[in-house]
C-alpha cells in the first residue's frame, strides 16, 4: 500500500471511529463514559491527527527524493 493510501485509510478509520463514537454516546451517558472519551478517544484522535501530520511531511519528502533522482 503506498503511503497516501495509508493516509487516506487512517482517515477513514478515524472518521469511522468519530461516528460510531457518537453513535454509542447516545446510550452510554454516565461517569465512565466521560473518562472513557477524557482518557483514551481524545488522546488517541490528538496522536492520529499528529501521525498524519507526520504522514504529510514523510510524503513531501518523499515525493521531492523521487524528483531529485529522476
Amino acid at each position: 500500500m503506498s503511503l497516501s493510501g495509508s493516509k487516506g485509510r487512517l482517515n477513514g478509520i478515524t472518521r469511522e471511529l468519530t461516528l460510531k463514537w457518537e453513535d454509542t454516546k447516545v446510550s452510554w451517558r454516565d461517569l465512565k463514559a466521560q473518562e472513557f472519551e477524557q482518557h483514551y478517544l481524545r488522546e488517541m484522535l490528538i496522536e492520529m491527527g499528529k501521525t498524519m501530520a507526520a504522514l504529510e511531511k514523510l510524503d513531501e519528502l518523499l515525493r521531492k527524493i523521487r524528483n531529485d533522482c529522476e
